[in-house]
């Protein structure tokens, strides 16, 4: 970060969205929020019924995790995707031969309105730490109704068939890392797979700040 990021921190403090504690010169998040973030990776995710395959997150979605992604998505706080981002990509195994990192798309008209995606966002900070290309591979074909609305099979409906892979797009050799804020029941990940794989995509894991009930 900049002397003058650090200097407008330090003149501007604003509380830590995890615990409320003035940040000073810390970025996002205080030192004792981010310490408690310990990135894990998980065979599937036991809320969704359609098993996510190799799964790195933060934890659930509760306590820090809870209201960062809230500060990050509804307070503004865009300094949180970095931290976040960080955190995520030192969960991600080597093993995993990750070569390029793909953001779940909003639909333009979503984005427009919320100013940016945090998607987007996270998953270039992940790609910064993994030092390999964040890659805008899918788009929207539709607005969907917001998934936090729906419920069990009404989730799986509204998005099937709305993501597709951007014209033109080819998946490089290796792995792509997908990457989402919340993952709930998995049927916004699971219909951005079945896009990238339809595109000639082979393994894709997936990185989420948190995992449960979304917001």
């Amino acid at each position: 970060m900049s002397a003058l990021g650090d200097l407008l921190r330090a003149l501007l403090p604003r509380p830590c969205p995890g615990c409320g504690a003035q940040l000073g010169r810390e970025r996002g998040l205080c030192s004792a929020c981010c310490g408690g973030l310990t990135p894990r990776v998980e065979q599937h995710s036991p809320l969704s019924p359609q098993p996510v395959p190799h799964l790195v997150s933060l934890g659930g979605y509760r306590g820090v995790t809870r209201r960062a992604v809230r500060a990050l998505k509804f307070g503004g706080a865009r300094d949180l995707a970095a931290v976040l981002g960080e955190r995520l990509a030192a969960g991600v195994p080597p093993q995993w031969g990750v070569r390029a990192v793909v953001p779940v798309p909003l639909h333009p008209s979503r984005e427009r309105e919320r100013g940016f995606n945090q998607a987007a966002l996270l998953a270039q900070a992940v790609a910064a730490e993994l030092g390999v290309p964040c890659v805008p591979a899918l788009r929207r074909t539709r607005a969907t109704a917001q998934q936090a609305r729906q419920h069990g099979a009404e989730r799986l409906r509204n998005v099937a068939g709305a993501f597709e892979a951007e014209a033109g797009w080819r998946s490089p050799a290796g792995a792509l890392l997908l990457v989402d804020d919340v993952l709930t029941t998995g049927a916004t990940l699971g219909a951005c797979r079945d896009a990238l794989a339809a595109a000639g995509a082979g393994r894709v894991y997936v990185a989420v700040v948190a995992h449960g009930a979304g917001v």
